[in-house]
């Protein structure tokens, strides 16, 4: 990224340098929880010369939290908000520059299918992400789907199909361990496998408390995932449970990555079904969409990680309707966890002098990861911020 980017640094605030360390505190900025969110706001603070503390109870990336599974989807014209495509495009610089200083492969563009009635949430929603991000998308029939993609069965002939070429998928792992290197490189120090036991603020700084002692910072950064509403409980957060599923093809054909994009389909019963093709020995990740629909809050320290069969028969019926060419039996299947708004956009941005917090993921969030990390930088060191945050103010709801 150059220095002319809108997401270059704000060369307004000087850098801050990283040796030698004053005024009894380990470091600048402590980051709690060094998943996708974490792991970029490390990395966005550390590129300014910010010295920065990593903190993460595991050792990422890891299968325990919300930023794993091998593939995530990638789009533009995101339908949760029309303000989250300016997010896409910019995560999608991010993730460029990443794969340039790493040589890890992150991000895979296959163009996105997003299908149902012309007024349904997919695809008004789509379109009007689209328009308002000034991206061209193509409007196909049903006749066109069927021919394009016979993948897909059970098209209406009503239905019709948007068409993003900015969409693909996103591997969380390689991002994870991009980002992390990014931060090492640029000077932050990472302590994984130390659980934080709290953030205490008080006028002069933030003590964070491990099991292996306390570290002191001016500021905090809680990006803590579905932990992070037992670090800062006064947030309006539910954690919940989705299972992660793949199913394999029955004849090994026509669901590849190069045939099968990225698809989100609404049926007439207002169901929503993701899909992407699979990658070189994997199969094929299909999900149903949470929005609108119920799940039980957990806890993220009792998440039962094992799927009983019972979890996946409502995906398993949607697949032999709709992709029959799947075997309706999941061939693997990975617990995974959701922390949910009310609203279902995201919590990004400063709730005290000292303490800044990104989470709330909803279930959308990852293809934006290096993006909101920006976000979080900027919010940290007052920086004016080149993305609508709004719409993701963490006081929306009152204060914590």
């Amino acid at each position: 990224m150059t220095d002319s980017s809108p997401l270059a640094p704000d060369t307004a605030h000087p850098a801050t340098p990283t040796r030698p360390r004053r005024g009894g505190v380990d470091a600048d900025v402590i980051v709690v929880g060094l998943g996708a969110m974490g792991a970029a706001t490390a990395w966005r603070l550390a590129e300014r010369g910010v010295s920065v503390i990593g903190v993460d109870q595991f050792a990422p990336p890891h299968p325990l939290g919300s930023t794993h599974g091998l593939t995530r989807l990638f789009r533009v014209a995101c339908l949760e908000h029309p303000a989250l495509a300016g997010y896409a495009l910019a995560a999608r610089e991010l993730f460029r520059e990443l794969e340039a200083r790493t040589g890890r492969r992150i991000l895979t563009e296959t163009g996105g299918v997003f299908v149902g009635a012309p007024d349904s949430q997919v695809v008004a929603g789509s379109r009007e992400a689209a328009r308002a991000a000034g991206i061209d998308v193509e409007v196909i029939d049903a006749d066109e789907l069927r021919r394009r993609y016979p993948q897909q069965a059970g098209v209406l002939d009503t239905d019709v199909a948007v068409l993003d070429p900015n969409a693909g998928v996103a591997d969380p792992e390689q991002y994870l361990s991009a980002a992390l290197e990014a931060a090492t490189a640029a000077g932050a120090r990472l302590v994984t496998g130390t659980r934080v036991r709290s953030v205490d603020v008080d006028k002069d700084g933030v003590t964070v408390t491990t099991g292996a002692g306390r570290l002191r910072a001016r500021q905090a950064v809680v990006t803590a995932g579905a932990w992070l509403d037992t670090l800062v409980p006064s947030l309006p957060l539910d954690p919940i449970r989705s299972p992660l599923t793949w199913f394999a093809p029955r004849q090994g054909e026509g669901f590849g990555i190069a045939d099968y994009p990225v698809f989100i389909r609404q049926l007439p019963d207002s169901t929503i079904v993701w899909s992407h093709g699979a990658r070189e020995g994997e199969d094929v990740k299909v999900g149903l969409g949470d929005i609108g629909v119920d799940h039980p809050r957990i806890r993220a320290d009792e998440l039962d990680r094992g799927v009983s069969p019972a979890e996946t028969a409502e995906l398993s019926a949607v697949v032999s309707r709709v992709l029959p060419g799947l075997d309706p039996t999941p061939s693997r299947v990975q617990p995974c966890m959701i922390t949910r708004t009310p609203d279902g956009q995201f919590l990004l941005g400063r709730v005290g002098p000292r303490l800044v917090v990104g989470g709330g993921d909803s279930g959308h969030a990852f293809k934006h990861a290096p993006a909101i990390g920006e976000v979080l930088a900027r919010a940290v060191l007052d920086e004016e911020q080149v993305l609508r945050t709004d719409f993701v103010d963490p006081l929306r709801f009152g204060a914590p």
